[in-house]
């Protein structure tokens, strides 16, 4: 029978919470450390908008596995103190890194087989905290970039074009605005930016986040990796490139293993048909696919 129990750590002066998922049987076990992305996400990966799921049946599934699992609630989010909109990326990277230090410490877990398994942000933020020389046994990235923030965000601009309303689309066109271009100026803003919180084109933002997210390029911090790694990337994500995978794996240190996943998207949920963002909400009441946690236990058993 799997046991849940709360496990808090402390990073930079912050107490953060989470849970730790312990499966059936004698330990100590392997363990992974879930990783998000981006937003004010619960350990559970949920926002208040939109309830993702992806780190609960992450841990569920790997669990089943013989994996214990830590997931956490982020900075300023559920029972974890600190100011969400005031946390930049890398301090993020630095909660990581006590997270993992907190699940290799607990008896039950076997502190020589860790891994990472990081979702969009979370991917990058296992490629962060990997590079900075920490003991892992292998990293999963689950719609992992592999180029800097900036790219990714103009892409991303170009890629969701055809999914806006038709009346945003209307307008764009009557106004002869290029939304790519405009992207790019909003990031220019930013990166002159010098607080923690901005005001750019009428919304308040994490400009600390954003800067260091714009700059960062996980390729060199990649290439510092020799832990191996899985690489899983769905062909109808609308916010991470497939082609990265490829990158990804001319970048890394140590061996890679890609694949790009028929019908999955962004979210890690299977989606026929044309590739939408306003399906995510039927979308996340199903499970995560099978494609994706079928393929993560089996690596991570295959190495652990």
């Amino acid at each position: 029978m799997t046991i849940e129990r709360e496990l808090s750590f402390t990073s930079a002066g912050h107490r953060l919470v989470g849970t730790l998922t312990l499966p059936a049987g004698a330990g100590p076990r392997p363990g992974a450390l879930l990783l998000p992305g981006s937003g004010p996400l619960n350990r559970d990966g949920d926002h208040r908008r939109l309830p993702l799921g992806i780190q609960r049946d992450l841990a569920a599934a790997l669990a089943d596995a013989g994996v214990a699992t830590l997931r956490y609630d982020r900075r300023g989010v559920g029972d974890s103190s600190g100011r969400f909109p005031r946390t930049g990326f890398h301090e993020n990277v630095d909660d990581a890194q006590a997270a993992l230090a907190a699940l290799g410490a607990d008896p039950a877990v076997d502190a020589g087989k860790l891994f990472l398994v990081g979702h969009s942000e979370g991917a990058l933020t296992a490629t962060a905290m990997a590079a900075r020389g920490v003991a892992l046994a292998g990293m999963v990235l689950l719609a992992g970039t592999g180029r800097p923030g900036a790219e990714v965000l103009r892409w991303q601009a170009a890629r969701l074009l055809p999914d806006l309303p038709a009346p945003v689309r209307l307008l764009l066109r009557l106004t002869r605005t290029d939304l790519v271009a405009k992207v790019a100026r909003n990031h220019e803003k930013i990166l002159a930016t010098t607080g923690d919180v901005a005001w750019v084109g009428g919304q308040r933002l994490n400009a600390r986040w954003m800067r260091e997210f714009l700059r960062y390029d996980p390729r060199p911090d990649l290439a510092r990796v020799t832990a191996p790694i899985l690489a899983l990337t769905g062909d109808k994500d609308l916010q991470t490139d497939p082609v990265d995978l490829p990158v990804i794996a001319a970048s890394a240190g140590g061996p890679v293993q890609t694949r790009v996943l028929p019908d999955v998207t962004h979210v890690l949920r299977r989606q026929p048909g044309a590739p939408s963002l306003r399906a995510y909400r039927r979308e996340v009441t199903n499970p995560v696919d099978a494609s994706v946690t079928g393929a993560v236990v089996s690596w991570i058993a295959s190495l652990g």
